[in-house]
């Protein structure tokens, strides 16, 4: 929270596993007739709704909770509450907001968690300390339900006619974050693939599938050619054989599993369909299909869901070690391995629920940093440079470059590395290190 006020203005607890109710008291319903005050569909019709699925798939689940608080029209308001959910370590798996019913100038905030009782009680203890927490079920026990601080009781500046950007409040929201900025099935004069007109026609197969898919689909399976799988294996290869001497401790301790899981081998493209199974069931990352390259909002605010876009084409054969873009040898030999470690993981979704809301200028500072620590980040191991970064990971060149560069690279402190230059075509003028990754995330924070 910024010291000029709080911009929490009440907090209430409306679910304990799977029992949902409409707790008389709450300023976010009127007692005798939610629907005449909801003319559309409640937060708690709509949280009811949309946890069916989830609630069927975890019959006996009693960690998922549910927290709903005001939320004043401020800059980064949004980012500062859930910075609380993100120092605990809750895993948030649904975000949903509207406009406050009782002040134009608020907004309730529906937020679903992962966490168990002893969480939530910490969750609600360190939210206290901004505002008045309220554990409903327990105030229903003793028969009294005490009123949430009226605005004037928090002494901020009030930002109500300042428009936040739009940002998705839930996981289908997706389906609306999908600018690409770059390439898709279109193609620039200096691409590779610009006058070769079978590698244009195979691209606009694939953005096709990206551009069709819809939340909740199962990804599309690529019928690779012969061609295609000899330019993964040519990449595959030459990585393969730095990464025992490069790359960090946690890109290597998954490894193994994604060759098991998810058919990592020189001869085939593993399928999206198949790490997407997989990630879901060790960290609940998911994948999404992407025609090209997103703007840095749509591609953030995807990792708030902990959903990854991820390409399935894959660069041109005449030149295996080079490409402009994201592909499918830079996505699944740079980020899977480590979108598979639970803290690395966090990191990311941290990343992408800090975007959520964010002005342009703090949109482009956040990118920058995703760049120099999830794209081209190294960390200290065994007194040595190890990668983590997927952008070095996917890259020969530019990996033996960057260990071997120590003059280039600094101790990654977040108010310097975010001005920065992001270099796409060439090597970077500087990269960033700490002790650990784990350091890197407190760093963000």
């Amino acid at each position: 929270m910024s010291g000029s006020g709080k911009s929490l203005l009440g907090v209430w607890l409306y679910k304990r596993g799977q029992n949902w109710a409409v707790k008389e008291g709450s300023p976010l319903h009127k007692p005798h007739d939610v629907r005449h005050r909801v003319p559309e569909e409640s937060l708690d019709d709509r949280a009811r709704r949309n946890l069916i699925p989830m609630e069927e798939n975890n019959k006996g689940n009693d960690n998922k909770n549910s927290v709903i608080f005001s939320l004043k029209n401020q800059v980064g308001g949004l980012a500062r509450a859930l910075q609380v959910f993100q120092d605990l370590g809750i895993n948030v798996v649904h975000i949903e907001s509207r406009k406050s019913l009782r002040r134009g100038s608020e907004y309730d905030i529906l937020v679903d968690v992962e966490c168990d009782s002893k969480r939530m009680e910490q969750l609600m203890k360190m939210l206290s300390r901004e505002v008045a927490a309220i554990n409903l079920a327990h105030y229903e026990q003793i028969g009294t339900i005490p009123h949430a601080p009226s605005l004037s009781a928090a002494a901020s500046f009030d930002f109500s006619e300042v428009d936040m950007p739009w940002f998705p409040r839930k996981i289908s929201d997706l389906d609306r974050a999908q600018k690409v900025l770059m390439y898709g099935s279109e193609l620039d004069a200096d691409h590779p693939g610009f006058k070769d007109p079978v590698y244009r026609k195979r691209r606009e197969k694939f953005a096709e599938i990206a551009n069709s898919y819809r939340y909740g689909q199962p990804i599309p399976r690529v019928q690779y050619t012969p061609e295609e799988i000899s330019t993964w294996g040519t990449v595959f290869r030459e990585l393969h054989q730095l990464y025992q001497k490069f790359a960090c401790k946690e890109y290597l301790e998954n490894w193994p599993r994604l060759v098991k899981y998810c058919g990592y081998r020189e001869d085939n493209i593993p399928q999206l369909q198949d790490i997407n199974v997989f990630l879901k069931r060790t960290t609940g990352f998911q994948l999404r299909p992407v025609a090209g390259y997103l703007t840095p909002r749509d591609f953030l605010s995807g990792l708030a869901f902990r959903v990854f876009h991820c390409t399935q084409y894959i660069r041109h054969s005449s030149d295996p070690f080079y490409t402009p873009e994201p592909d499918c040898c830079h996505e699944l030999l740079g980020h899977m391995p480590l979108l598979a470690n639970p803290s690395f993981a966090q990191f990311s979704q941290e990343l992408g629920l800090a975007s959520l809301g964010a002005s342009d200028e703090d949109i482009d500072k956040l990118a920058t940093l995703y760049f120099f620590t999830v794209e081209f980040g190294l960390c200290k191991q065994d007194g040595m440079f190890r990668v983590y970064g997927a952008g070095l990971l996917s890259s020969v060149a530019e990996l033996k470059h960057a260990v071997s560069a120590p003059e280039k690279t600094m101790r990654f402190e977040p108010d310097v590395t975010c001005k920065q230059e992001c270099i796409i075509t060439a090597f970077q003028n500087a990269y960033y290190y700490t002790d650990s990754i784990d350091e890197a995330k407190e760093k963000m924070r």
